[in-house]
């Protein structure tokens, strides 16, 4: 049995223009200018109170709780507006059914985002079943520690060399590497493929619609070197 865990953001969906603004709503409320764009993407990844500790190092704590708060609020707001679309990246769809329909494969989700957020997507998506292990930021250090990973082996009963973290940033790559697992980076999402190799990145897959078919190559070459 192999383990394929996924991140969300950037990897699963493409979430970037809800994740920007607001973020931007959190720092106004403050009177903060608020972090360019490419910034914010750059901590994608990162739970949130990590995240605005990375883009507001002089913001005391209470100031920070209190933009964590906002923009809880603001992305559930946003989330609500009908002009919002947060597509699933190009043939994601397709890899998380044909992997759903195999029996030599568990799938997990190991992601900065909340439980709620998850429920939504699945919701949306209708893959309620499909993930057998879901770890977010509510249960969870921030990536990359690798806690999430080590609770999703546990949970699965799958050793590390059979489990494969795929993610679109740094912290993924790291996270996996902490933990003993493969690390895959995909380079359609939030970090650069030369960024992902630094990290860890045993290899990046380039096109979305081909994740399925990467992914079963990489376990293939695993076990051939074994």
């Amino acid at each position: 049995m192999k383990l394929i865990v996924l991140d969300c953001d950037g990897t699963l969906v493409d979430s970037q223009n809800g994740i920007c603004e607001a973020m931007n709503y959190a720092f106004t409320g403050f009177g903060l200018t608020p972090p360019a764009r490419a910034a914010t993407l750059s901590i994608v990844g990162l739970s949130l109170p990590e995240a605005i500790l990375a883009l507001a190092p002089d913001a005391d704590e209470e100031l920070r709780a209190k933009m964590v708060a906002r923009y809880k609020s603001a992305f559930f707001e946003i989330r609500r507006e009908p002009e919002l679309h947060e597509p699933l990246f190009e043939g994601i769809a397709a890899a998380i059914e044909a992997f759903g329909r195999r029996d030599d494969i568990m799938l997990g989700i190991a992601t900065g985002k909340s439980r709620k957020g998850v429920d939504r997507l699945f919701e949306r998506e209708g893959w309620g079943g499909r993930f057998v292990t879901v770890q977010t930021s509510d249960d969870h250090p921030s990536k990359p520690h690798p806690s999430m990973l080590h609770a999703a082996m546990a949970e699965t009963g799958v050793d590390p060399e059979r489990t494969v973290m795929v993610g679109d940033t740094t912290f993924d790559m790291a996270m996996a590497r902490a933990a003993g697992t493969g690390a895959l980076g995909v380079g359609w999402g939030y970090h650069s493929i030369p960024d992902l190799h630094r990290a860890g990145a045993h290899s990046v897959i380039e096109l979305s619609h081909s994740l399925a078919d990467e992914i079963d190559a990489f376990f293939a070459q695993r076990e051939n070197a074994a």
